[in-house]
């Protein structure tokens, strides 16, 4: 496969996360050790916070009071169509039950887990956004109770619109914590919430590493890494949107890859081109960040022909893919590896970012590849069950019993015994592992 790199990454966003790690498996045992006395210390030492944690009804009323109606407005548009699209998520699980064999019957069915922690972002960025998907999509699902926690400001505490946000969308509590000990004091269950059952939402990487390690203790909707971001596009689509969009997701982070997938290099040259001059008009801080990825992460890529690129792009498995290109019936079809997919030109990645109705919430580091993003189903426990007549577990049992003695597990085979010698003394089985 010919891939023609007129633009090739210098580092990729698989760092070495060693001394990370280190420092947040510490913090992890201090406070689970400690307690809230340690979680105080850490929100002091690096949120440079000491004020309330938890949030008062009265502090919620006055944050969400500094909130303009222009904004609530829009928080509760986004929230409205990112709980319509859940609840057609949820639509697609259901309680079932199934006759396998006659009198043996298996089910299975969609239960909630009990808490979710939702961890909200507000360092470099303030994510009311991430707010909206992550506690909207829990209480569609059906959580009973919803934490939210997220770093205040020195002096200040949490950002307005975040409190808002997390309020109308269902929260149950709201925490201003942030970093890890936000993370711990959600899976420790800290500060009067219960143990939280699956913590999610976006963070550096001192909150990504975080999760990881809890992960089996509480559940987690995934471990992520920088956002990235890819985009297809062929001869009639437009450079300035196309250099626009690279751009629009580069400011993320001085580490978020972005990637051009064409077949047609005299649009990626001119898209090559634009580049520079957008990110220079953007503000400080988000031209910074635009500028390292830029010249550190992207790629820019020639294919030969449309297979080529799909392929290109399944391999890369980005979290945010976007196809600008004809016949987008086909891309549909024949694309396989992304967290969420941009078909058009008329919709973008800051669409789904912000408040069309699809989850931000998504698998980095070519996670794609084998997970999708954060959805109803990730707050739902799949579980089954199953019940019998006597005569329906007949053959089951003899089956079980075989199958354990040539496995070599006789208690296994014993438990099936058992059952047949009651229900059924006068018959004869040959239940051993030869059958």
């Amino acid at each position: 496969m010919a891939r023609n790199y007129l633009k090739k990454a210098a580092l990729t966003s698989r760092s070495d996360a060693g001394e990370t790690t280190a420092i947040v498996a510490g913090i992890l045992a201090d406070i689970e050790e400690r307690g809230e006395e340690a979680a105080l210390e850490y929100a002091k030492k690096f949120d440079k916070y000491d004020s309330n944690v938890q949030l008062t009804p009265q502090e919620i009323e006055a944050a969400s009071a500094l909130v303009p109606e222009k904004l609530k407005e829009d928080i509760l548009f986004a929230r409205d169509n990112i709980r319509r699209f859940a609840e057609v998520q949820k639509g697609t699980v259901s309680d079932v039950e199934y006759e396998l064999n006659p009198g043996f019957i298996a089910g299975q069915k969609a239960i909630p887990v009990a808490a979710a922690g939702c961890y909200v972002p507000a360092g470099r960025y303030r994510h009311i956004a991430s707010a909206i998907m992550t506690v909207t999509t829990a209480k569609v699902a059906g959580c009973e109770h919803i934490t939210v926690c997220s770093a205040p400001q020195p002096g200040v505490g949490l950002y307005p619109a975040i409190v808002y946000a997390a309020h109308v969308c269902g929260a149950d509590k709201i925490m201003a914590i942030g970093g890890v000990q936000g993370v711990a004091s959600m899976a420790f269950g800290l500060f009067g919430q219960p143990k939280a059952n699956i913590i999610v939402g976006p963070g550096n990487q001192f909150v990504a590493e975080a999760k990881r390690t809890l992960y089996g203790r509480v559940g987690i909707d995934m471990i992520a890494g920088p956002t990235d971001s890819l985009i297809l596009a062929d001869k009639d689509a437009d450079p300035h949107i196309v250099a626009t969009d690279l751009v629009s997701q580069a400011e993320h982070g001085y580490n978020s890859p972005v990637w051009l997938v064409t077949d047609h290099q005299p649009l990626a040259e001119d898209v090559l081109a634009r580049v520079p001059d957008l990110i220079a008009k953007l503000p400080d801080l988000n031209r910074e960040n635009a500028e390292a990825a830029w010249r550190d992460y992207a790629e820019v890529i020639v294919c030969d022909d449309r297979e080529e690129m799909a392929a290109t792009s399944d391999d890369y498995a980005p979290e945010h893919l976007t196809v600008q290109a004809a016949d987008l019936d086909w891309w549909l079809e024949r694309l396989s590896c992304y967290g969420s997919l941009f078909l058009g030109e008329e919709t973008t990645v800051s669409y789904g970012d912000k408040a069309a109705g699809t989850n931000h919430v998504l698998p980095t580091s070519g996670a794609a590849s084998y997970t999708g993003g954060l959805s109803v189903h990730k707050f739902m426990k799949i579980v089954t069950w199953q019940r019998a007549t006597r005569e329906g577990a007949k053959q089951v049992a003899q089956a079980t019993a075989r199958i354990s003695r040539l496995e070599g597990m006789e208690g296994h085979a014993l438990a099936a015994d058992v059952r047949l010698a009651k229900y059924f003394p006068t018959e004869n089985f040959d239940l051993s592992a030869e059958g």
